[in-house]
Parts: structure tokens; sequence; C-alpha cells
């Protein structure tokens, strides 16, 4: 179970626990009998690379120091010293501190970089970066308050520990050449001659042939119906199936056998590549466009009353643009914004709560698919109502960008036994859908640890 802890401001996650539950038991004519684990640690990307502390002098004791400093005190009294209140006056000041390299090491590179930054621009905040200011005053109480009350649980039963040494960065564990070239194959598919449409299956079925022709494997969804993990081979590399599981590996302009599968889906999580100025200045990864984005087909993978959750980074652009132009292109009535706050494993945040630059918390937008009135008179089952201002606290994997799992948030607001899809994907799940061009990306089997069976 991925929930390690949950209150009223909402859960503490496990990544790790939820991975290496997921059925990784291997048939025995497969490679490798007995079962695998994840390799990779469980630890924040930021801390493991020292790029950013996770405290700062300028943001008052961090939450792990707060909840240490005070664990007798009264809750009350605890939040008080953490601060959780700070206005936009304060907020603009520190980061404008931030931004001109106040209270980095004197001498030498810094000073020169310092200088650097005071010469590249005024102490002058631009539209987007006010309008982030002010949204982050908002939500910031509310972040605060609830972390904080979830690293006190989390501490309390052990999960989390105060002095911790962080493990080294599962990105320095794992060799850097798996997963590549996934979203290049799916480039290259779009050069494939066509299929007839009326000859050609929309499922391919795992059998105990794990080695899958690139054309089959990228023009049909794949399924995995067995009760154990499959292995299938992909150019020569060997990528983990979980049990109950299906996927399609493609390039978004190739979504028609995923429309084939002819499934409608009760719960549709997208994470999707959001254009920005620092993606935009790399080669590491492809973007979208708003407009893009618009166009994946929703309304024809959704079921009636489907709930949509779309991931959305801080940038306040990004958030009008799923609630006033996106959601309602979809039919989608927005009901809630949740957070996913990240800590280490000590309690404190990944990054200074006002850090100006990144924040350590990401939004998720939920929504449900409006349904017709016919539909709406029918009786449903009973579900609880989606919930608002709910936080998602968790440890970061040590994989670059790797979401936390949502199957057993979610399953509270949810009927049974539903359909699940995520868009966008980059690792596969027990029972889920999954599609995207890297969607096998972190199934490479050198992710994981084999653990032989004695027996």
């Amino acid at each position: 179970m991925s929930v390690v802890h949950r209150l009223r401001a909402g859960w503490l996650l496990d990544h790790l626990s939820f991975i290496n539950q997921c059925g990784y038991e291997i048939c025995d004519s497969l490679p490798y009998p007995g079962g695998v684990t994840l390799r990779t640690s469980v630890t924040s990307e930021y801390h493991a690379t020292s790029m950013f502390p996770a405290t700062s002098s300028r943001d008052g004791p961090g939450l792990g120091d707060a909840v240490e400093e005070t664990e007798a005190a009264a809750p009350e009294q605890q939040l008080l010293q953490g601060d959780p209140e700070v206005s936009l006056t304060e907020i603009k000041a520190s980061s404008s501190a931030e931004e001109h390299g106040e209270g980095t090491k004197s001498g030498g590179e810094d000073s020169v970089a310092g200088a650097r930054k005071k010469r590249k621009r005024k102490c002058v905040f631009n539209q987007g970066e006010l309008d982030a200011l002010e949204y982050h005053t908002k939500v910031r109480k509310l972040i605060w308050e609830g972390t904080l009350h979830l690293v006190q649980e989390g501490l309390k039963s052990g999960f989390l520990h105060h002095a911790t040494t962080e493990l080294s960065c599962g990105k320095n564990v794992v060799p850097g050449h798996i997963g590549c070239g996934l979203a290049d194959l799916c480039e290259m598919a779009k050069q494939f001659p066509a299929v007839n449409d009326s000859d050609h299956r929309a499922v391919h079925v795992l059998d105990n042939e794990t080695s899958i022709p690139e054309q089959d494997l990228l023009s049909c969804v794949t399924e995995n119906n067995s009760n154990r993990a499959k292995i299938v081979v992909l150019m020569g590399q060997k990528y983990l199936v979980p049990p109950k599981s299906s996927f399609l590996l493609s390039d978004i302009s190739r979504l028609q056998p995923l429309l084939k599968y002819k499934k409608k889906y009760d719960v549709i999580v997208i994470d999707p590549p959001w254009e920005n100025k620092s993606v935009k200045r790399s080669n590491r990864y492809s973007h979208l466009s708003s407009w893009q984005i618009k166009q994946i087909p929703v309304a024809a993978l959704a079921a009636p009353d489907c709930l949509i959750v779309t991931w959305v980074t801080n940038r306040q652009k990004h958030l009008r643009f799923v609630k006033d132009e996106l959601y309602p292109h979809w039919s989608v009535k927005t009901l809630a914004e949740w957070h996913w706050v990240k800590i280490t494993r000590s309690g404190e945040f990944v990054l200074p709560l006002d850090s100006f630059h990144k924040k350590p918390y990401e939004v998720l937008i939920l929504g449900r698919v409006q349904r017709s009135v016919k539909e709406a008179l029918r009786k449903s089952e009973d579900v609880l109502p989606i919930p608002e201002h709910k936080l998602i606290v968790s440890i970061p994997c040590g994989l670059h960008s790797h979401k936390p799992p949502l199957a057993a948030v979610l399953a509270e607001f949810i009927k049974p036994d539903v359909e699940c899809l995520e868009l966008f994907a980059r690792n596969l799940q027990p029972g889920w859908t999954s599609w995207g061009n890297e969607v096998l990306k972190f199934q490479h089997i050198d992710y994981f640890t084999v653990l032989r069976n004695e027996n």
C-alpha cells in the first residue's frame, strides 16, 4: 500500500513500496525466476545532487527542524514557530534577494556570478512572476501546515527520520543508456508502411514469447493479462510489464490503436510535457503547445462521469489554461486543486518553500466529464465527492520527474474495478492502461534488482 498516513490535510505516500508491490514476480519460463524489485533509491533528486539546500536562513527553520525542536509543544506553537504565514511583500523581498544572488558565498566565482546576475536584470517582476508570487501567497499556509501535520505522523511512525543521511540519487545508480531511443523509435515509426485496418489487430496479448517486432509493438496496444510480470524485448533491450496492465508506445500522432482498443476509461491521469523556456533551450525533452494538448481525444476515451487528473507546472499561464480552456474544451468541470509536496527522508522540503525559481510542490487539477441530463438522472453508486485543497506528500523518487502513484489516493473517490488510463506515462501500473512515447522508460530491467528463487 502506497499510503503511509492519511489525515484531513491529505496523504503521506511511499513511492518505493508501491513500485515493489506491483507484482513483479516473473514466470519460471522467463530468464528471471523468482522476482525483481526496484533498484533505484527513493530520495530527493535536488538534495542528492546538492543543487539546492533543503532549508534556508531566509525561510526560518526547515520543516524537519520545526518538528524536531518543538516535538513536545502543542501543534499551534509548532505552526507559529514555523512561520506559516508570510506576506506577499516579504516573499517579493526574499525572491528579489535570491534573484540577485544575495546570501551566497563571498569571493571568487560566486562573487562574479552574483555580479553577472545583477547586470543581467533589474529588480522588476514581470506579470507572470507576480501572478506566481500571488498564487504562492494564497496556498503557502495550507501547504506548510498540512505538510507539517503529515510529517509529524511520519516521524512518529518511523517512516521519516530526523538525522537521516540521504541515499545517493537513483540517477547515479542506474546506467545512463537505459530507456534511450524510445521517443526516437516512435518518431521513426511514422515512416513505417501503412497497415490495413481491416487486417490489423488492435491488441497484442503477451504470451511466453518475449520478443515483439517493433512494428507490432508500435501499432497496437500490448496487454499482459496474466497475474505475473512479463518481459518484452525491444531493440535488444528488456522491459518489465506488470500483471494486468496494457500499454501503447507511440507518438501523439499515432493514437489510433488506443482509440480502437474500444475501452472507455473512468479515470484518466494526464502529465503533459508543458512548454516552457528551459525546455525550449534544451534538446532533452520534447514539449507540446497548448493547442496540441487540446487535440488529445479525451471525449473518445472517457466514460461518463470520468475523473480527469492533470499535472500542471507552477506557471499560472498553464493553470489558467487547464481551468479556463482545456477542461471546458473537453466538457470537464473543474472540481479541485491538489498539491504534491516533495520532502526529504528527514521531513524537510526539498527546496525552500519560498524559493523563487522552483517550488517544492506541483499542482494537480481534478475534474469530471460532465454528464448529459439523461445520465445525470440515473442513480449511480455512491462515491465521495472530490475534496478541495488536499496534499500528497512524499519523498520524490530518484528517477527524474517520476510522479507519485495516485491509485490508492483516488480509490475512495471512484467506483471499484474501474478502467484507468495514464497519458504521457513513462512507467506502467498493474490494472492500468498507459500511453506515451517513453511509456516503457522506467520499466527497463536495469532499473530493477533480480531476486532469485531459492526453491
